[in-house]
């Protein structure tokens, strides 16, 4: 079980959650360089912010909490979102989305990142990014 020191912080009185742990450093760095471009945009781009928090664990179902299929689903459209962005359009590999939703136990989350990136969600982000279309591949093919 995860204490509370762990799951949240403390600022100017107000408390808020803190980023899943269980995300690799280099991605976490990555998403929270999009989040802070996201916040720096002027307008700010209000998705792009939700994305980048939702792909962190800072939003959206708890990340200590067992995560549904829903919430799996949810967490990998915004992440691929997320880094699909901060990496302007260019390619973000399935796996990189499963170790940031799926921690230690990532291996298990490929199929369901696969499918979200191939069904409605996928189109989402497609529309999303705004890069053009996204093509799906693994060892080349």
């Amino acid at each position: 079980m995860t204490a509370d020191d762990e799951r949240w912080f403390v600022l100017d009185g107000r408390r808020w959650r803190r980023t899943d742990p269980s995300i690799p450093e280099a991605l976490r760095s990555e998403l929270v360089h999009e989040l802070m471009d996201a916040r720096r945009s002027r307008p700010v781009d209000r998705p792009r912010v939700q994305d980048a928090k939702v792909a962190l664990g800072e939003r959206g179902r708890p990340w200590w909490e067992p995560l549904d299929d829903r919430a799996l689903r949810v967490r990998a459209a915004a992440t691929m979102r997320a880094l699909l962005h901060k990496r302007d359009g260019r390619t973000i590999c399935p796996s990189d989305v499963a170790r940031v939703i799926g921690g230690a136990s990532w291996r298990s989350q490929m199929a369901l990142v696969r499918e979200v990136a191939e069904t409605t969600d996928g189109v989402e982000i497609r529309r999303r990014a705004q890069r053009g279309p996204v093509r799906l591949a693994q060892r080349g093919r």
